[in-house]
């Protein structure tokens, strides 16, 4: 049987808008959760911060933080802007944010230490915690993604980081409350209305 070019040619435009939606979708989801005590205490982790030095998580005890994976050549970079603006509103004692510089994704953060702190200092102004370049997946995943990662030790869910700028919020009691997938802006209310402890 035989269909006409119009009827074939709509049905790959539905496809094509239905695949669309898919992935925008997929791209902002976000997950909640009720706040649930881990069975890995979130102030047991380290990391080293951009400088290498260590950076102890009991330094976090009672603060909100927000973890993100970040890249200077990805589509998303322009949401250092966001987080940049976010932190200047409601930094301080309550709420942190901590960037994680990531190549794991379409090797868009090539550069080493110094180049990633130029960069986001140069370009966004970029007062907020970065941390040491690490890998949020595979073999070498650091503990802190591990944690984040792993429903055995957050006590809530499993996760997997599939790009940059994936965001994830832990409460003033060190437990995971939320997944949000690189198209949530951290200008989105749901992190707002966090990073405002509401």
């Amino acid at each position: 049987m035989k269909f006409p070019l119009q009827f074939i040619g709509l049905c790959v435009a539905l496809l094509l808008i239905a695949v669309g939606i898919g992935a925008w979708t997929f791209i902002k989801s976000a997950r909640q959760y009720p706040p649930t005590m881990p069975h890995t205490s979130f102030y047991s982790l380290t990391a080293n911060t951009l400088n290498g030095e260590t950076f102890s998580f009991e330094s976090l005890k009672g603060k909100r933080v927000l973890i993100v994976n970040t890249a200077s050549k990805c589509g998303y970079t322009p949401q250092y802007e966001g987080l940049e603006s976010l932190h200047q509103q409601f930094g301080g004692d309550d709420f942190v944010i901590m960037g994680f510089p990531c190549n794991d994704f379409g090797m868009q953060e090539p550069g080493n230490a110094e180049e990633i702190g130029a960069f986001c200092s140069r370009n966004f102004g970029v007062s907020f915690d970065l941390m040491e370049k690490i890998h949020v997946g595979g073999k070498d995943q650091h503990p802190v993604y591990e944690w984040l990662c792993s429903e055995k030790l957050n006590g809530v869910s499993k996760h997997k980081v599939i790009w940059n700028f994936h965001k994830f919020l832990i409460d003033s009691e060190g437990r995971l409350v939320a997944s949000l997938r690189s198209g949530v802006k951290p200008t989105d209310e749901e992190i707002t209305s966090f990073a405002q402890g509401q």
